[in-house]
């Protein structure tokens, strides 16, 4: 099995169709054998309704160099997937929040498939990222994020996600449009 540069094995819960619990795995199992497995991710907007997009290192395993407008990873094994967006929010991004969720749908997946449950925050103070997950960030006013999203560097999952995102009923937080 192969794990995290520290070494550290990540360990998931393996799901069914309709998100049911069935066995704890190794991420990489899953990924290995197409398993599906739960992913957190969070959207961050500033006061202002911009959004923190990012590149990957280009060292990352998964789609290294490549922009995305949401941060996360893996639900670890028994985790909530509310509490590994507030976990993925700290270590990629140095912040304490409460991430809100938006919307879970199963993704197929560039990699492998999971079921993706995604979440959205407003930052007010500064962003630390760690430059193992986070090799370039800006604040994006919304025209300049739908530009991004169709450049051919963008991660494929995160593209669905963002149309997702878009066409989902939903209250908007302050300083936000769609």
């Amino acid at each position: 099995m192969t794990g995290d540069p520290t070494g550290h094995t990540e360990r998931v819960d393996r799901v069914d169709d309709d998100d049911r619990f069935l066995a704890v795995v190794s991420r990489s199992e899953a990924i290995r054998h197409g398993w599906l497995h739960r992913v957190a991710t969070t959207v961050c907007r500033d006061p202002q309704g911009r959004t923190l997009v990012h590149r990957r290192p280009d060292d990352a395993s998964r789609f290294p160099g490549h922009y995305n407008w949401m941060l996360g990873g893996a639900v670890e094994a028994s985790e909530s997937y509310e509490a590994a967006a507030a976990r993925e929010l700290k270590e990629e991004l140095g912040v304490d929040a409460t991430p809100r969720f938006v919307l879970k749908y199963r993704c197929e997946g560039a990699i492998s498939p999971y079921w993706l449950a995604l979440h959205e925050t407003v930052l007010t103070g500064p962003v630390t990222p760690d430059p193992a997950e986070v090799a370039w960030h800006a604040w994006l006013p919304e025209p300049d994020l739908i530009d991004l999203v169709h450049h051919d560097r963008f991660v494929p999952d995160a593209r669905e996600a963002f149309d997702l995102y878009r066409s989902a009923p939903q209250d908007l937080p302050p300083g936000r449009a769609r």
